[in-house]
């Protein structure tokens, strides 16, 4: 498994989408922001201006691609589309209450049929956010929840941690004996 570039760097979740509201695992279903998503949306990108951001890296699923796009448009940069930032397929899953199955597959246990496994997501979010950090920066990476648990897996951070819908987050490699450092941006009201 490659491991994440020593690289800072900028994550967004996706702004909200009804089936997140209602706590229904999307994968790939492309479901549209909804009204508050909308409005998280420009909320992050109020709050990214002036971070110095060089760079945009964005999913081509329609949540992640209208995020980026109302961050885009406030910092005045253009966005690069990549589908390893797509979000992972759940198979049978898809559109029904996260449970369960969700816990299991993110440890290895077991994958839904017709979905991709966790360990290969991991290594799919690593090889797409080493591709972002590599251009010039400081680089915003607009994905996924389950991307976003795959990545955290693979810098050693608990995998396991549903990430807020439009929260930016500051991410620091190691330095010295430390890990991964998370920094969440401040939020206007």
């Amino acid at each position: 498994m490659t491991d994440p570039n020593p690289i800072p760097f900028w994550f967004l979740r996706h702004g909200e989408t009804d089936w997140n509201a209602r706590m229904l695992s999307q994968g790939q279903v492309d479901i549209p922001l909804n009204p508050v998503g909308l409005a998280q949306a420009g909320r992050a990108a109020e709050a990214l201006v002036g971070r110095g951001i060089r760079t945009i890296h964005s999913s081509t699923l329609g949540r992640a691609r209208v995020t980026a796009e109302v961050v885009a448009a406030r910092l005045n940069l253009p966005i690069t589309f990549d589908e390893g930032l797509v979000e992972c397929g759940f198979g049978v899953q898809e559109g029904k209450e996260m449970s369960d199955w969700f816990d299991d597959w993110v440890a290895g246990r077991a994958t839904p049929e017709g979905a991709e496994p966790f360990a290969d997501l991991r290594a799919r979010a690593v090889a797409a956010i080493n591709r972002a950090t590599a251009r010039p920066g400081p680089v915003l990476v607009v994905a996924h929840g389950a991307l976003w648990r795959a990545f955290r897996q693979a810098a050693g951070l608990p995998a396991n941690i549903r990430t807020p819908n439009a929260l930016p987050l500051w991410v620091e490699p190691p330095e010295g004996e430390g890990g991964w450092r998370l920094t969440p941006a401040e939020l206007g009201a």
